[in-house]
């Protein structure tokens, strides 16, 4: 198979013609960034270059860079969302570039950024996140990182296909169609030792092989990419949707190629609508330029997506409920075998990936299986990307080698505990994860370890919670998820998982008894060996990990009556310590059912009848005098 394509290592003569700008500052548009007011910020930026006097604003490709002039481009998430707006600002002079990264950017702060550091050239150290030489605060956020599946997400434009075509976009693709065959594309995915970062772990390679070897009456097959991530606390494949579609386009065109598909779909739920614009204006552009599509680079391999929204169906991130879905069904699980291999869409073999695992396709490919395998742990192989969230300092979206510690990631990436909280647990895998104690934290982070704890990696949530959260209760809010998500279809998820939710509220309420425990581990022993699907089957991980780690807290809960964070009202009653209390009517003004009566100056009362136990008081008090118990 031959591809005639246009030569895709140089940038487009339209890019040389432009030049490269003097200064090109690129602010994150992803959803954080949008929500944070990073737009107000790219305004801002124009606005301010234009007026200084000294820069011409460009639009990349469409203005010739010509003297001192500056461009302004969105890009997706660039990962440290706790300091979203980001701001990155690189200086092109004398054949020398630099580049810095300001956090927590407002339209106020751009004026004093352009006079003193784009014009003055001295950076504001003070508002700095990253460095040339990555000297600030932050160091440990990026240096543990290595970004493979994140390559482009925060640098490109995700709009601008020839932005992905100057970071190496389709040479994958490219290198594949006009050098190498199916078989040996498979070969290398296996060898590179690729799992799904979708949640299961399972051999990427194998599943490909599989696929491959299949056969349909027709000759039809499928290639499938599942965007639809529903775990409470991810937004990794939003990130990569939105930041860098393409490399997920292309690692579709190399899986469908490996496995003879002509046809795919991405499977993406409706609530990603940054997302969804971005794939359909990257999906266009890609038809347009012959990348995706019929005869793709001039050969005779033809491969062509559709986009598929879903909505918001949990069960839906199951792949044999994704493709019920896809074929206009209600999204429910099937029994397997056959497998979607063998049987899938359609009833014709059917491969189906998540974009995590299709965006590090590329890079393998171009790279090489060994250098993909020369990284991780033991048969965790390459990085994992995670989603911090939660309790801990630096929220946001952190690619690491698989094998790091949890320790690492939570405390050397994320920063620790915001308030300098005690760390209590890390709820990994969503859902259907489990809660692992601070007993746990040097564990490396890889699938075995992961799993032999009665957690697992999953798409690679980690929901951080400290002292004041209640394992009870977090276990409760993880298995309410997963109950009101059930399809329904087969009893032990339907049944099980509201028997084990009304123990978990039972429990919360102070009306626990001590047989309730051995019940409800037996109840969720059962929903695991009898549900149909791998959601239903994890669903009561959360439970089980909390049992297993935090007994005594339920215990707790069901002799003492007590409820140790204080989460659970029922449980629990704020008082105040007259000795402590300055009344100084801090509480009493954030009071909303104005249960807290006293003089200025002299302690205060909580009028336990009309307390509605929100805490409110407790999380204004500054000198210790309200308590919980």
């Amino acid at each position: 198979m031959t591809a005639s394509v246009v030569d895709l290592t140089r940038p487009s003569a339209q890019r040389a013609r432009l030049g490269v700008p003097e200064v090109d500052v690129r602010i994150c548009l992803g959803t954080g960034g949008v929500a944070a007011g990073s737009r107000e910020v790219v305004r801002a930026f124009e606005d301010g270059l234009r007026g200084s006097g000294v820069y011409a604003v460009i639009r990349p490709r469409e203005d010739t860079c010509e003297g001192h002039c500056a461009s302004v481009t969105g890009t997706g998430c660039k990962g440290l969302c706790a300091m979203d707006p980001l701001v990155e600002i690189r200086i092109n002079r004398d054949g020398r570039s630099h580049k810095v990264t300001y956090g927590q950017v407002t339209p106020a702060m751009v004026d004093k950024i352009i006079a003193e550091h784009v014009i003055g050239g001295q950076p504001i150290d003070k508002w700095l996140v990253l460095t040339d030489d990555g000297q600030t605060q932050y160091d440990s956020f990026f240096r543990l990182q290595e970004k493979l599946a994140l390559r482009h997400v925060g640098v490109i434009d995700p709009e601008d296909i020839d932005d992905y075509l100057e970071a190496d976009g389709y040479q994958a693709l490219y290198k594949v169609i006009s050098s190498m065959t199916p078989e040996q594309v498979v070969s290398e995915i296996v060898a590179s030792g690729l799992r799904g970062r979708g949640g299961a772990g399972f051999s990427t390679g194998q599943k490909w092989k599989f696929a491959a070897e299949a056969t349909s009456v027709d000759g039809m097959k499928y290639f499938i990419c599942n965007g639809d991530e529903g775990d409470p606390g991810a937004f990794m494949d939003c990130s990569v949707l939105e930041g860098d579609p393409h490399a997920v386009f292309e690692g579709m065109a190399i899986g469908a190629f490996a496995i003879g598909a002509r046809e795919g779909y991405m499977y993406v739920r409706a609530e990603y609508p940054l997302a969804l614009r971005r794939i359909k204006i990257a999906l266009a552009a890609a038809e347009t330029r012959g990348l995706i599509g019929d005869n793709i680079m001039g050969s005779d391999f033809s491969f062509h997506i559709k986009l598929k929204e879903g909505a918001g169906a949990f069960v839906c991130g199951e792949e044999t409920a994704l493709m019920q879905s896809i074929e206009g069904n209600r999204g429910m699980p099937r029994m397997r075998p056959p497998y979607p291999a063998v049987s899938g869409l359609w009833a014709r073999p059917t491969n189906i990936n998540n974009v995590e695992t299709l965006s590090a396709v590329p890079w393998i490919i171009l790279n090489g299986a060994e250098a993909f395998a020369s990284r991780g742990y033991e048969r965790s192989k390459g990085t994992k990307v995670f989603a911090l969230a939660g309790k801990v300092k630096r929220t946001g979206l952190a690619e690491v080698p698989m094998g790091l510690t949890l320790r690492q990631v939570i405390f050397d990436i994320g920063g620790g505990i915001k308030n300098e909280k005690v760390f209590k647990a890390v709820q990994m895998g969503g859902p259907s994860g489990g809660c692992l104690p601070e007993s746990l934290l040097d564990l490396p982070v890889d699938y075995e370890s992961i799993n032999k704890t009665g957690a697992i990696v999953g798409s690679g949530g980690m929901v951080v919670i400290d002292q004041d959260n209640c394992i009870v209760d977090t276990a409760r809010y993880f298995l309410q998820f997963t109950q009101h998500e059930s399809c329904g279809k087969c009893p032990p998820c339907r049944i099980g998982t509201k028997r084990m939710l009304d123990l978990l509220n039972k429990i919360c309420e102070g009306r626990g008894a001590p047989s309730d425990i051995a019940f409800l581990e037996e109840i969720s022993q059962s929903v695991q060996i009898g549900s149909l699907c791998g959601l239903g089957a994890t669903a009561p991980n959360p439970v089980l990990t909390a049992l297993k780690y935090f007994r005594e807290e339920f215990e707790e809960h069901i002799n003492e009556k007590k409820c140790r964070a204080g989460q659970c009202k029922a449980l629990t009653t704020f008082t105040i310590d007259p000795v402590a209390c300055t009344g100084c009517r801090a509480c009493a003004r954030v009071c909303p059912v104005e249960a807290i009566t006293g003089e200025k100056k002299e302690p205060h009362l909580i009028d336990q009848e009309l307390c509605i136990k929100c805490g409110a008081c407790y999380d204004k008090c500054r000198f210790d005098a309200v308590r919980r118990a």
